[in-house]
């Protein structure tokens, strides 16, 4: 594939990408409940994660790889400790 290619899917996808992360804050901002604070953030965390991995392609850049699996795997780990903390209200083991 062209370089001019990959570089205008990039330009065309940002704005759709900094809308998603915008609307992501607000709602992680203003949440009406807990649960939806916490979705919000997963949400930020796995785009982001996935930008990084459409990032690592066009540029080139291998590491950004790993670091998108790692944060993939910190957010669900945090999801389940999170879950765990709203069924059981306490933290801990």
């Amino acid at each position: 594939m062209d370089e001019n290619v990959l570089l205008n899917m990039i330009l065309y996808a940002l704005p759709v990408y900094l809308l998603a992360f915008l609307l992501y804050v607000v709602r992680a901002v203003k949440g009406p409940t807990i649960p939806d604070m916490v979705l919000a953030v997963d949400a930020l965390s796995y785009d982001l994660a996935a930008f990084l991995a459409i990032l690592a392609v066009v540029f080139k850049i291998p590491i950004l790889i790993p670091v998108a699996i790692v944060l993939a795997l910190w957010i669900y780990a945090l999801d389940i400790y999170v879950a765990k903390y709203l069924e059981s209200k306490e933290m801990g083991e």
